[in-house]
């Protein structure tokens, strides 16, 4: 790219043209989009671009869009469409003054497009968010070490069923993908997908409602904030595309569990039991297994 150096400043962000990137750094304040917060900045190599345009924007300014290749990003192949216009990271507004340079630098960006930029990527050219990440769901705390993801259950949001499977250990060698639903719509969710499309208890991938999936952990009153659910979908998605040999399964397990969390799973169960959630059978299996995790 010719103009190496340029910069662009706009609202909550700055581009900044380097010889085979773009370096985007968010701004960071009350009026930034969280998700841009969360992400600080990130680095944009030109062969994952599939276009650029320049378009008028609202009350005296220009938009200089880019769009990245399917499969060159991570977080917008999570993403799958549903992030709302003021949040998608590829987006810069600009004052109306600045059209000439905005229109300019895209025409540098075409020029410095891989021949291959009307394909999809073959594998992910832009940076994952870092490890380990976690975020907090209406019905599970899900932590992702670079190695395993851990669903642990809420005790006031998880449903019976899911409270039944016990938390939940799933190695990158088990996962396939990682489905996204928006919280900002009605519904929303993040579940694993697994190999051979089954997951815990042999059920077909999205067979399960969310609610009931071992696999899934909801959103919904706060919970699950695109901020933060979203980045940890696309550090799970490119861990498991990228993923080298299996680890063995007691590499990825933790090797002892809180005595208080297992005192108080136990005392819940308890719970389910007296009301009748629980046989017998099933109350004694799963406290001997909480037991044995001590």
């Amino acid at each position: 790219m010719s103009r190496m150096g340029e910069v662009l400043a706009g609202n909550h962000a700055v581009w900044e043209f380097h010889t085979d990137s773009v370096l985007i750094r968010f701004e960071r304040g009350i009026r930034t989009p969280r998700l841009w917060s969360a992400l600080g900045q990130r680095r944009i190599p030109y062969d994952a671009l599939a276009a650029v345009t320049v378009t008028p924007g609202k009350r005296d300014t220009v938009v200089l869009q880019a769009v990245p290749r399917p499969g060159a990003d991570p977080l917008m192949d999570a993403a799958a469409g549903q992030l709302r216009e003021n949040s998608d990271p590829y987006r810069l507004v600009l004052p109306a003054e600045r059209t000439a340079a905005a229109a300019g630098l895209a025409d540098e960006l075409r020029s410095a497009m891989g021949p291959d930029a009307d394909e999809p990527a073959a594998r992910f050219l832009v940076p994952a968010p870092e490890v380990p990440i976690q975020f907090k769901g209406y019905d599970a705390k899900a932590v992702f070490d670079g190695s395993a993801v851990v669903f642990r259950w809420s005790r006031t949001g998880a449903s019976s069923t899911k409270w039944k499977a016990g938390d939940q250990y799933f190695g990158l060698d088990g996962i396939c993908g990682v489905e996204w639903r928006s919280p900002e719509e009605p519904g929303g969710y993040l579940r694993l997908q697994h190999r051979e499309g089954s997951g815990p208890g042999g059920a077909a991938a999205g067979a399960v409602p969310a609610d009931q999936d071992p696999s899934a952990v909801l959103f919904g009153l706060g919970y699950g904030a695109v901020y933060e659910s979203l980045p940890f979908a696309a550090a799970v998605l490119r861990a498991v595309r990228g993923r080298g040999p299996a680890l063995p399964v007691a590499a990825v397990r933790p090797a002892r569990r809180d005595p208080a969390d297992i005192a108080e799973r136990i005392r819940h169960l308890g719970e389910l039991h007296g009301a009748g959630l629980l046989t017998d059978v099933e109350f004694t299996s799963k406290k001997a297994e909480l037991l044995a995790e001590l």
